[in-house]
């Protein structure tokens, strides 16, 4: 079964943007033409590295429209849902690694209003998401072993990429199929090319030369690859 027509969207990680100025940060990637904003939420127990809780996406949420895709790089998502969904979440992404019970996450996300995804570790095979797929909202495959920004993309990470959109193009699903960690231009391509539809990139918009001109040519390379997806 064919998917939907698909978007393809740029989401600007704030972990690797200027703590310092984020308010302009997020004022110059939306005027880049971000499509959404990705906020990694981490707790020192699920990964190896502490960031931020609600109130930040709070003080995100007052500055910028744009949905904001919350990752929550934590042990027990179920408990933090309705706080990170009060603080101005739209999408919230869990992990199927966490202890959290996948379909109470799943129902309580949908009961809050929110969209809801589902993460695997580069280590978790794609398998993993088979039992929850249809009621999912994202599917995000992550590039790089999460906690910290600025990791190079791992290869292996297409074939699995292109096994989820085997998997969402089969039961006709309009998800979302995300990538995170390692994107830039030239990653960007093959990671389109395999069928991803929803790109998270940090330091390759923020780390280096101006706001505008990264975003440009991450799209660029996303709709170059999306051209020539394999089928």
């Amino acid at each position: 079964m064919e998917a939907h027509p698909r978007k393809l969207r740029l989401a600007p990680s704030l972990l690797s943007a200027d703590f310092g100025a984020l308010g302009e940060a997020v004022r110059a990637a939306e005027k880049g033409g971000a499509d959404a904003f990705h906020l990694d939420v981490m707790d020192g127990h699920f990964v190896p590295n502490i960031s931020f809780g609600p109130a930040l996406v709070r003080a995100v949420r007052q500055r910028t429209r744009l949905p904001m895709d919350i990752h929550l790089m934590i042990d027990d998502p179920l408990r933090y849902l309705d706080a990170f969904r009060k603080a101005g979440g739209d999408s919230l992404v869990f992990h199927l690694e966490s202890r959290s019970d996948p379909a109470e996450v799943i129902r309580e996300g949908h009961r809050l209003g929110a969209t809801v995804g589902a993460a695997l570790r580069p280590d978790t095979p794609i398998e993993a998401v088979d039992r929850w797929i249809e009621k999912l909202d994202q599917v995000l495959v992550m590039g790089v072993h999460p906690g910290f920004s600025g990791q190079k993309f791992i290869p292996e990470t297409i074939p699995k990429i292109r096994s989820a959109r085997e998997r969402l193009d089969r039961i006709g699903s309009s998800a979302d199929l995300s990538v995170d960690g390692g994107i830039t231009p030239s990653t960007a391509i093959p990671a389109a090319q395999a069928g991803a539809t929803f790109f998270v990139c940090g330091n390759s918009v923020f780390a280096g030369g101006s706001v505008d001109d990264n975003l440009r040519s991450l799209r660029a390379s996303v709709e170059e690859g999306a051209r020539h997806e394999v089928r």
